[in-house]
């Protein structure tokens, strides 16, 4: 079979653009400095981060590797966006290489059980997406895959938010998301889109195969197209005290009833 190729051009993902993201706080910094993959150009800390960013496990080796400054806590503030909780610890990198949606397709699950990837439907809040790769790394995502545009970038912000989780999920940028959910469907992931107005709850309606999990952004949802390449719609059984979930709470909830033992 001819697999189409989504996202950045193969030396792209090889060797990103210089100019990459700034990333700050301590688990986002740890997680980078200790990642193989992570090409850091600088890293800045104030005397309180160098303390507690070497208390924390196998970092102390890897900031010897990388160029490093002191700065005063306000120096570092003004080196990132405003109001960025940057906890004495920041720093400048490329961004790292990104995988095809082929490799994450035929990556085997860490625990034994059945696969899991997440889609994201232009979900463009960067902390949301953040706290999604969080969960999955929480419950062993293979990757999540998300759009090129009308999606949150890669930033301090959503790094923060995944809390080193950035650097252990693979994440795949695809141009055409309907054409990505065939291809899923091709590597036999069935996709389950999560809607609130679904007519059957998710816990009834997957099957034991590996799940292609699709999430809506924040407020219009599931694209008609997006849903239509969907082989179901499900929901989360909440209560009428809310209306909704917020995208990475349902995504955390999902993500457990997806893993659990059946």
């Amino acid at each position: 079979m001819t697999r189409r190729k989504h996202g950045r051009s193969a030396g792209q993902r090889d060797h990103g653009p210089k100019g990459g993201p700034r990333l700050y706080g301590l688990h986002a910094v740890a997680a980078a400095l200790k990642n193989p993959r992570r090409k850091i150009t600088q890293l800045w800390l104030t005397e309180a981060g160098q303390k507690a960013l070497t208390a924390l496990p196998g970092t102390a080796e890897a900031i010897a590797r990388v160029p490093t400054t002191m700065l005063t806590g306000g120096d570092l503030a003004r080196l990132l966006p405003e109001g960025a909780v940057h906890q004495g610890a920041a720093l400048a990198t490329e961004p790292l290489p990104e995988p095809a949606l082929e490799e994450i397709c035929e990556a085997k699950a860490a625990d034994g059980q059945r696969r899991v990837i997440i889609v994201l439907d232009q979900v463009s809040d960067p902390r949301n997406v953040g706290a999604i790769l969080r969960s999955a790394a929480a419950f062993n995502a293979l990757g999540l895959v998300t759009t090129e545009r009308h999606a949150a970038p890669v930033t301090g912000v959503l790094a923060k938010a995944a809390s080193g989780a950035l650097e252990t999920v693979p994440l795949v940028t695809v141009t055409n998301l309907a054409r990505a959910l065939d291809d899923l469907a091709d590597f036999a992931f069935w996709r389950v889109g999560l809607d609130g107005q679904g007519t059957t709850d998710l816990a009834d309606a997957v099957p034991g195969q590996d799940i292609a999990l699709v999430l809506g952004a924040e407020g219009a949802g599931l694209r008609r197209l997006t849903r239509e390449k969907c082989d179901l719609i499900a929901r989360l059984p909440i209560s009428d005290k809310v209306e909704s979930l917020n995208v990475s709470a349902a995504a955390a909830v999902a993500l457990y009833e997806l893993r659990r033992p059946r």
